[in-house]
């Protein structure tokens, strides 16, 4: 790593995550691999450290091999199966129950010790599962009960997740579906699932339009689908001045196959439309090869700032994104980013300031589909509060748990915490269950999804989905980064009328996302 990534050791000697602030709690829905490989990469900068231990899913859908090597079919490859030619089977399904799977990761697992364990919220998933379940079993769902089958597993035992997978899709308890609230059954576990299993999935994990087709018609998403907001991110800078004009544009972009996939895909030919070539920088992001990574993220910085280049998308998760941007702080080359959901760099982005890349990222800006930038409190709407859909499930859960949760300030539950993200997913299929009609299976439960518009969404606005439409978001806002010293308006007052230190400035309210 370069000298200039070094985090003052007095910020991190107790916690090492404590660089990542407020954006830790997005960062819990992050697909697994990427979380721990985010936790273990500030503690290498911190020690010093020059590779890390890291946790991915393996090999093809289903199968073994390493991340890297996963195959991802491209986008002119895949079609998505009608939910009219879904399955009828009601396995999982009696007169009165339904078996319902909800993954929650292990506190004592790898991805529990770096990071999970410290948020207090994280440590209430099984309590809010069980409240939000037994609120609905109160009226029930057409006469069935929803059976909860809570498992804890451990994210870095990709053959015991490949073994619980077979377990729930061919073994007994037979198993109607799974719902995955925060995101952490992910990436080939999600199409074990669903292709293969042909077993329903709700999670809030989510990449690009290649993987719902797979997974078709059983993959859901809450989170949104990475190539329509690639597409918004384009149109964002177009008409914000970052792209045309003649400004030379760049993408730096990891060289394993999903994010090669998303460029080559998506970026590129969205890019095409708007008549721009850019330059394209590749940089190494496999596991066991930490120091190609920075020295590829700096020849990616020379290039650029060589070049001339303006504007740079970055098609890079955390741990290649942090070398590329000491790289800039080292070169003193700031180029105008265009941040997205993609890789969550617009939420890694807020972590990293004012420590150790303000100069880089302080006044960023990207595409989000999520409420980034709303507070934890009572205040309406309109000024910054909870969404409808959040308010609902804070409100139930206040009234179950009306003292604040131990080691916390404040009997409010995180906007995005993952109290709420379980509330929004145990409702959303509650509301499928129940519109499918007493007659429940696998196709009419599909069906149902397909047609539910509108639906109060928790880590967004609002979802609606559609026989070709398998991820929730549907609007789009603009958020800048900003480090708020010294203290402004920007940053919205604390209940307890303190000044954030850092913030999301929406910059754009919500718009729609493109379609298709």
């Amino acid at each position: 790593m370069e000298g200039n990534t070094q985090v003052p050791a007095h910020l991190t000697m107790w916690n090492p995550l404590a660089p990542i602030g407020r954006s830790w709690r997005r960062l819990r829905r992050r697909p697994r691999a990427m979380q721990i490989r985010t936790a273990l990469i500030i503690v290498a900068i911190v020690v010093g450290l020059v590779a890390w231990l890291a946790f991915a899913p393996s090999g093809t859908p289903g199968g073994g091999g390493s991340a890297g090597a996963a195959e991802v079919a491209t986008a002119s490859s895949t079609t998505a199966t009608p939910v009219s030619q879904a399955s009828t089977s009601t396995r999982g399904v009696s007169a009165t129950e339904i078996n319902v799977v909800f993954p929650v990761v292990a506190v004592n697992s790898q991805a529990g010790k770096f990071g999970f364990a410290t948020d207090k919220e994280y440590n209430e998933q099984i309590a809010a599962i069980n409240l939000y379940v037994g609120q609905i079993n109160k009226t029930g769902i057409n006469g069935r009960k929803i059976n909860p089958i809570i498992v804890q597993f451990d994210p870095s035992n990709e053959a015991n997740d490949q073994a619980l997978c077979r377990q729930w899709t061919q073994g007994s308890p037979a198993v109607f579906a799974v719902v995955d609230g925060i995101g952490t059954w992910l990436g080939p576990d999600q199409l074990c699932v669903t292709q293969q299993g042909q077993t329903p999935l709700i999670s809030a994990w989510s990449t690009t339009t290649n993987w719902t087709n797979l997974g078709s018609p059983y993959l859901w998403w809450t989170g949104a689908d990475m190539a329509p907001v690639l597409a918004a991110t384009v149109q964002w800078g177009l008409s914000s001045g970052r792209l045309g004009h003649g400004k030379k544009v760049g993408i730096v972009v990891s060289d394993q196959a999903p994010d090669q996939a998303a460029m080559n895909d998506y970026l590129l030919p969205d890019l095409r439309k708007a008549g721009i070539t850019p330059m394209v920088e590749t940089v190494a992001a496999g596991l066991n090869e930490t120091a190609s990574t920075s020295s590829d993220a700096q020849l990616a910085v020379e290039k650029f700032k060589a070049a001339g280049v303006q504007s740079v998308f970055p098609l890079i998760y955390e741990p290649a994104f942090f070398p590329f941007i000491g790289a800039e702080n080292s070169q003193q080359y700031y180029p105008q980013l265009l941040l997205s959901d993609y890789q969550s760099t617009i939420e890694t982005a807020l972590g990293l300031i004012p420590v150790p890349y303000e100069a880089a990222l302080n006044g960023q800006e990207g595409v989000t589909t999520e409420t980034l930038g709303g507070f934890d409190d009572a205040r309406p709407e309109s000024q910054g509060g909870y969404d409808p859909g959040v308010r609902s499930c804070f409100q139930t859960w206040h009234a179950y748990h009306p003292k604040p949760i131990a080691g916390t300030e404040s009997f409010y539950i995180e906007e995005q915490g993952p109290i709420q993200a379980w509330c929004g997913a145990i409702r959303l299929f509650a509301q499928a269950a129940k519109n499918a009609g007493p007659d429940l299976n696998r196709r009419t439960f599909v069906t149902a999804m397909s047609k539910i518009t509108n639906f109060p969404g928790t880590l967004s606005p609002t979802w609606t989905f559609g026989p070709n439409k398998f991820y929730g978001p549907s609007s789009y806002q603009v958020v800048k980064v900003h480090n708020n010293v010294p203290p402004s308006s920007q940053c919205k007052l604390k209940t307890n009328h303190k000044p954030q230190g850092t913030c999301w400035v929406t910059v754009q309210g919500f718009k729609p996302l493109p379609a298709g």
